[in-house]
């Protein structure tokens, strides 16, 4: 006899706003998923995602248990196959070719898991590799770096103050398709009206007529690409003007006069025609936002996966700091994570550094640690002392993610070995070697140590597995920790020695640090308060009792069990100069990196105004998350389509029709896709969502498969990037585009 219905409580997971969630399970199933109207953060918002919650953990391609390859064909195997032959494989072919031929992929999904968070860096340092590649670098790397060369931290990224500014200028984001991102915000579309409501000034730049956009009070639809122009010409009129203030900020800041010369030749002017905007509307932006009382700029991926992407993302920065209103209440604020080390006194830093290794292929330098995701292939398939040889890759789809898929695919094929840790046989991990897949996101606790970091509002929740593994399954903590074991020569440890290593060795520091919560403690004395049956939730526990809440907040694993909706820990509040890590103690406004690029994006001054090309850009959908949501039934429809929008007066001038099939031409290679004849896209420019191209053979994607459509990236070979930060160009490259016969 089943027992009644219960509900539990569950992040969301699906994309970075992290709503809460209140799930409701029917004999060990998830039957039904709403917005949790008690979660201290979301209110009870859900957005279609969430509402699928069900569908998702249920989705029946996914898989149940590990898969090996034998004779070059995937098959069922026992978790205990699967890790023997990760051990025998990997380990060898470190100790005969060294750590650098494995390379290790991490995909956007990681980053959504308690696994995930704690996991990988152990990985990497069993490995010893460099060569590590991740969703970055087609995605938010520059703003990583120059948050990194201007605070000394490539995590230390400031968000909108949504809730408390009169006035968010916002570039490159469409937050009511994306939810938001780089700036962890349930209900984003309810934020915002709440900014006009309140008398807010909401400007939005891009060259689509987003959902976001017709919200705005000015929508200024610039000419892909020219996102750092236009951003230069307001940093140029901030000076020109004498609507410059820094306030309270200006005892923290060095280099403005520095910044002044270097935009010197950026006036409205000068860059009106590449931007296709009216000078006189850039200076009437940039007086406006210098006006507000309080204002926020606020810039995403549609300025960051271009040619100028690092330099976008500075000059974001740059107008916050001119206008008083970094780190200020109703400006941009930096969150400060239950989780992140405990704040040390303000003063120097060891500062951040680029470009401390370099690829072996084609000399792309480091940032943050990563190569560019672009690289990979390359990195394979170019014979050569010190070429990949193997690769990891979790919760990574790279063949769809990166550019120039079809080489990466080909490349992936020709490797020694791969193992993927993933929940689906997709067009990447089809090349795998082993599979090791999680169990679905009902059946795992949920922590969100990433994007707590981007979040308007500083708060914490913990929600523990809604449902019980099921028989079979491994939960995803000890896959990964098992993983760790069997590449680092210790196969057969228990996974449980993992994570006693990381917490000996967090304590063995943190009892040394006089800023530290647990200074001066007998680390044995605090290793057995540590409350939680597992080693992830006595990490967790040792990272709360190690973080700024700790002493304020007596913030422990067993005060937020005790707090099923979440603990509220207040709005965001002024953190500078704590928080600064740079060499001089103070925000470096124009590091030597940065003005050693500024010269590339003079020399584009004059070079973009060529009304005759088509300029391709991509678009969110609401019901999706990059590639890893196609597969689902209650997520497909609607505008969740893979087609490519042009706008009347393009499409009359090109013979297209809606409805009828294009082709599109890059660098890269060529494409067809269904016409969507549309005037939210304006004229010159053509948009295809990214994440589609699911018609490779060896997948088990039912849904996704059946309507495939198709990877806007092979229209790319790799070679565009933004040369600071290795971020792919995926925005602003042109296009040519004719009828399909």
């Amino acid at each position: 006899m089943s027992s009644a219905p219960s509900t539990a409580p569950r992040i969301c997971p699906l994309c970075e706003a992290t709503c809460g969630l209140t799930l409701t399970v029917d004999d060990g199933r998830v039957t039904a998923a709403r917005g949790d109207r008690d979660d201290v953060f979301s209110r009870g918002f859900i957005c279609p995602k969430g509402a699928a919650f069900p569908e998702i953990d249920a989705d029946p391609d996914r898989l149940t248990g590990p898969l090996v390859r034998e004779n070059g064909v995937l098959r069922e195997a026992t978790w205990e196959e699967a890790f023997d032959r990760i051990a025998a494989r990997v380990r060898p072919l470190i100790e005969e070719h060294g750590p650098n031929a494995v390379g290790v992929v991490l995909g956007n999904p990681n980053v959504h898991t308690v696994a995930g968070a704690l996991y990988p860096p152990l990985l990497i340092g069993a490995l010893g590799t460099r060569n590590l590649f991740t969703a970055s670098t087609v995605d938010q790397m520059p703003k990583h770096v120059s948050s990194g060369l201007l605070f000394g931290d490539a995590f230390a990224i400031p968000v909108p103050d949504l809730d408390r500014t009169d006035h968010l200028l916002m570039l490159g984001a469409n937050p009511l398709e994306s939810n938001g991102s780089l700036c962890t915000a349930p209900d984003f579309p309810g934020r915002l009206k709440a900014l006009r409501r309140r008398g807010g000034t909401l400007t939005v730049v891009d060259p689509r007529r987003t959902r976001t956009a017709r919200l705005a009070d000015r929508h200024l639809a610039l000419r892909p690409g020219t996102d750092a122009l236009f951003l230069a010409a307001l940093v140029h009129t901030l000076f020109q003007e004498d609507l410059t203030d820094l306030g309270p900020l200006a005892a923290h800041v060095e280099g403005v006069g520095e910044v002044r010369e270097a935009v010197r030749e950026f006036s409205p002017e000068a860059v009106a025609a590449d931007c296709d905007l009216d000078a006189e509307a850039i200076r009437a932006t940039a007086r406006e936002l210098a006006a507000a009382p309080t204002a926020a700029v606020y810039g995403r991926m549609g300025s960051s996966t271009v040619a100028y992407g690092t330099l976008g993302n500075w000059l974001v920065d740059v107008l916050n700091v001119l206008t008083g209103n970094l780190d200020r209440p109703g400006g941009a604020l930096f969150p400060l994570s239950a989780t992140a080390p405990a704040p040390r006194p303000a003063g120097p830093g060891k500062g951040f550094a680029l470009g401390r290794w370099t690829s072996r292929v084609s000399g792309h330098p480091e940032a943050k640690g990563e190569l560019p995701l672009a690289a990979l292939a390359e990195e394979i398939d170019t014979p050569g002392e010190g070429r990949i040889r193997a690769v990891v890759t979790i919760a990574a789809n790279p063949v769809l993610s990166a550019p120039d898929g079809r080489r990466l695919d080909a490349a992936l094929g020709s490797l020694d070995f791969m193992v993927a840790v993933d929940p689906y046989l997709n067009e990447t991990t089809r090349h795998a070697h082993v599979v090791l897949p999680p169990p679905p996101p009902s059946q795992s606790a949920h922590f969100d140590f990433a994007f707590n970091g981007f979040a308007v509002r500083n708060q914490v929740r913990h929600t523990p597995a809604a449902v019980p593994l099921e028989p079979g399954r491994m939960d995803e903590c000890e896959i990964h920790a098992r993983l760790v074991l069997a590449v680092s020569g210790m196969h057969g440890a228990p996974p449980s020695a993992v994570d006693e290593l990381a917490v000996d060795t967090t304590l063995a520091k943190a009892v040394t640090q006089e800023h530290s919560p647990l200074y001066g403690e007998d680390p044995r004395a605090v290793a057995a308060r540590l409350t939680g049956t597992t080693g992830p939730e006595r990490r967790l526990d040792l990272m709360l009792r190690l973080g700024p809440y700790a002493r304020s907040h007596g913030l422990t694993l067993d005060a937020l069990r005790a707090a099923p909706h979440g603990i509220d820990l207040g709005p965001l509040r002024p953190r500078l100069p704590g928080l600064l890590k740079t060499r001089s103690g103070r925000i470096e406004l124009l590091p030597a990196p940065i003005a050693a690029d500024l010269p590339r994006l003079r020399a584009a001054l004059g070079s973009l105004a060529d009304p005759g090309t088509l300029r391709l850009v991509g678009r969110r959908h609401l019901r999706s998350n990059n590639s890893w949501l196609h597969n689902i039934p209650a997520l497909g429809g609607g505008s969740n389509r893979c087609t490519l929008q042009v706008h009347p007066e393009d499409a009359a001038r090109l013979g297209l029709e809606a409805g009828a099939a294009a082709r599109i031409k890059g660098e890269g290679g060529e494409l067809e896709a269904e016409v969507e004849i549309t005037d939210t896209v304006r004229p010159g420019v053509v948009s295809l969502p990214h994440g589609w191209g699911h018609d490779r053979p060896g997948t088990r994607l039912g849904v996704a498969s059946g309507r495939p459509g198709v990877n806007v990236n092979q229209l790319l070979d790799g070679s565009l990037l933004d040369p600071l930060s290795g971020t792919a160009v995926l925005n602003g490259f042109p296009v040519h585009v004719t009828p399909a016969l």
